[in-house]
């Protein structure tokens, strides 16, 4: 067994949370979206209220060392306590069974041919009312996890991660019920471009979509949002293989510095990359763009001439990026753009479910994939 790698924070990223806490994000939606533990987040807020610094040798006494080992060995014995607890046996089906015919027979009689002891039945009946109960206000919650943005279909998908099997027809009753309307049914509207990069370069990706090497086809595109009664342009780069966002950048112009920028922000290395697909914004058409992907060994490709189907997943992640994060935000300044773009990409990545993907996440994916190969 494969020991778990313990994650580390540089000190850019909490001061990020940091930043996102004082701007108004809750302390219990960071925790959840970013996977950190309260002590974890909490003490990061008071070290850098304290004395500015996130070094733990500045911040941490020893009752605070001897706290972390102790609460490392509670989560142990919490998790084998869980895996030794005996399953029990499930009557979902027959109870379901039996409840929706009590109009016409009675529950001794349907017991007897289920071979359901009653006591059973009426148990689980009890805890099913319960469970109705919390349904509404469980599905509530996951579409407001899911920044406004699941329907019926993604909402089934993480009640089933939940254990609970529910028709996307009553789900969507309920959604009616509590008012829960996704940002996708709005129409969203393009904005035709103005120019065009006449390169001889051709479309080598020629739609291939579906690579099954990380980092192989990386694509990329830019799109418009408002900041302070301005226009400032977004660009992230798209890698296909998993459809994670591994770079992004924004600013308040349109051109090819914006896109050096997203690649600076890659965390991996760039040798790694086989191709370099984008349609033919002039923005794309740079000097030093293609030096760099000279150095790197990057190939490049561009769509044919007014054919958007060419990038289709890049134009498609940026339909997403609009509906999900530009469609109704509101920024004051560049910085804030940046922060909310920063929390917005890692929702993207680590916890929005992508129905290309299984409805796994980008990162749950290729977690899945390392461990077929292991």
């Amino acid at each position: 067994m494969t020991k778990r790698e313990r994650r580390t924070f540089s000190k850019e990223f909490k001061a990020q949370m940091v930043q996102l806490h004082d701007a108004g994000k809750s302390r219990a939606e960071i925790i959840k979206e970013y996977k950190l533990t309260s002590s974890t987040f909490d003490r990061w807020v008071q070290q850098h209220r304290d004395s500015g610094s996130f070094e733990e040798k500045d911040n941490r006494s020893p009752e605070q060392e001897e706290m972390i080992r102790l609460r490392k060995e509670n989560q142990k014995l919490a998790m084998e306590n869980d895996i030794l607890k005996p399953s029990r046996a499930d009557h979902g089906t027959k109870v379901d069974v039996i409840r929706n015919n009590t109009h016409k027979y009675s529950v001794s009689a349907m017991c007897d041919v289920l071979q359901l002891a009653r006591s059973t039945y009426y148990y689980e009946a009890k805890i099913r009312d319960k469970k109705d109960e919390e349904l509404p206000e469980l599905i509530l919650n996951i579409f407001k996890e899911s920044r406004d943005n699941f329907g019926q279909r993604k909402i089934k998908i993480e009640l089933e991660k939940r254990k609970w099997t529910v028709s996307r027809r009553r789900i969507g009753r309920i959604m009616k019920e509590q008012g829960l309307v996704s940002k996708y049914t709005v129409a969203q509207f393009k904005p035709s471009r103005t120019s065009c990069n006449e390169s001889e370069v051709g479309n080598t990706l020629n739609r291939e979509f579906n690579q099954e090497e990380e980092l192989n086809v990386i694509v990329s595109d830019l799109t418009f949002v408002r900041v302070n009664q301005k226009w400032h342009y977004i660009c992230v780069l798209v890698d296909l293989y998993n459809r994670e966002i591994i770079g992004h950048s924004a600013g308040p112009k349109k051109t090819a510095g914006l896109v050096q920028r997203a690649f600076a922000s890659v965390p991996y290395n760039l040798h790694r990359f086989k191709l370099f697909h984008t349609d033919r914004g002039s923005e794309f058409k740079n000097q030093l763009i293609d030096q760099a992907l000279e150095t790197f060994g990057i190939e490049r490709s561009l769509s044919n001439k007014g054919t958007p189907y060419d990038n289709a997943v890049a134009e498609a992640t940026f339909k997403t990026i609009k509906i999900e994060f530009v469609q109704g935000a509101v920024f004051a300044n560049q910085h804030e753009l940046d922060l909310q773009l920063f929390d917005y990409i890692h929702w993207f990545n680590h916890i929005r479910i992508h129905g290309s993907l299984d409805y796994l996440s980008p990162i749950e994916y290729k977690l899945r994939d390392l461990k077929k190969i292991v």
